[in-house]
């Protein structure tokens, strides 16, 4: 028994399609015995193909069987479902499913010739739903991945776009999902593009979709002010090996500042703290090289005894603020003249 041959019309993505001519045969296939033996069930089917022109490649069941002829290919497979692929001469893959059952012989016979240009068969729109977390910490790899609803024959292809641009993608270029990077995106938002085409130039078969993960800022390091040394009734050689010291700090981080405070006692001549705090701050400047932009001077009032306070301060952290502890009502200066200072080596 053999079927009449049909006309059959198939659809190309790109801008030229074609028709072809595609005739399926069902013949049956019994052992040669008598009507009156007794018949005993087939282990396995027949496909036979023939294609004009011929010598087109040819796959069955996604293992390449070289070529098609004009005259007819066997192959003996077990039942089921089984799949041709033919690539016509344009480049374009031909490909038929085909139910097989035991004892029984299927025949393709496939007349191509070139078509007129016709539309694409992509069944878009096909919608596409993007996924990603909404917020991260920074550090964390971030994962986007797309859903696609498609149902055609041509393979999707994926096109990413990530902002902002020093954002790094780790992973996944070209295909539904990536991995991206938020290591130093604190604060700041990344966001994923993706374009989604089947390979022709038909509009509608473009669809993007877009997804935003947050990295939240940073909380602030704990890195307070601290102090670095205080020196009550020194003398002016003690407090110099104290400066030397601080001055180590200070050039060791550049990034750091330091606050002097001085306060006057008791019962200390009038403006001595002012006298405590510019000594020592001429001395890290014009002995150590300290910059002077970086050295605070404060007059901290009073305390029992002349006291000098030194700070480091971190860029970034609360300065810190004097702490006196004699009200200045209750200070009682000293009238006695001071004495000539000494000349200084």
């Amino acid at each position: 028994m053999k079927a009449n041959l049909a006309p059959v019309r198939f659809l190309a993505h790109g801008k030229f399609a074609f028709a072809a001519l595609l005739a399926i045969t069902y013949c049956l296939a019994y052992p040669s015995t008598t009507a009156h033996a007794k018949k005993k069930p087939a282990k396995y089917g027949t496909i036979k193909v023939q294609t004009t022109p011929a010598g087109l490649p040819i796959e069955v069941d996604g293992k390449p069987e070289g070529k098609t002829t004009s005259d007819w290919r066997a192959w003996d497979r077990d039942p089921g479902v089984h799949t041709v692929v033919i690539v016509l001469p344009n480049g374009q893959r031909w490909t038929r499913e085909i139910i097989l059952e035991g004892g029984r012989i299927k025949c393709v016979a496939l007349n191509y010739r070139p078509g007129q240009p016709l539309a694409a068969t992509s069944p878009w729109p096909f919608p596409v739903n993007l996924s990603a977390p909404s917020q991260v910490t920074d550090g964390e790899v971030i994962t986007y991945t797309a859903d696609t609803t498609y149902k055609g024959s041509s393979p999707l292809n994926y096109t990413w776009t990530v902002s902002p641009a020093n954002a790094k993608v780790l992973s996944g270029a070209g295909t539904p999902t990536i991995s991206v990077d938020s290591t130093g995106m604190a604060g700041q938002r990344i966001t994923a593009t993706l374009l989604v085409d089947d390979g022709s130039d038909a509009p509608n078969c473009r669809q993007t979709a877009e997804a935003s993960t947050l990295i939240p800022p940073l909380p602030p390091r704990e890195n307070p002010a601290k102090e670095f040394d205080v020196c009550c009734t020194c003398s002016f050689d003690d407090q110099k090996a104290r400066l030397d010291n601080l001055a180590v700090e200070l050039q060791n981080d550049q990034s750091t500042t330091s606050y002097i405070f001085a306060y006057g006692g008791r019962t200390s001549r009038v403006g001595q703290a002012d006298r405590l705090s510019a000594r020592a701050r001429d001395y890290l400047v014009s002995q150590r090289g300290i910059d002077p932009s970086r050295i605070i001077v404060l007059n901290g009032g009073f305390r029992e005894e002349e006291c000098v306070e030194l700070w480091i301060v971190p860029s970034g952290a609360t300065p810190p603020q004097p702490r006196p502890t004699v009200q200045a009502g209750d200070v009682r200066p000293s009238r006695e003249t001071p004495t000539r200072r000494r000349p200084r080596d």
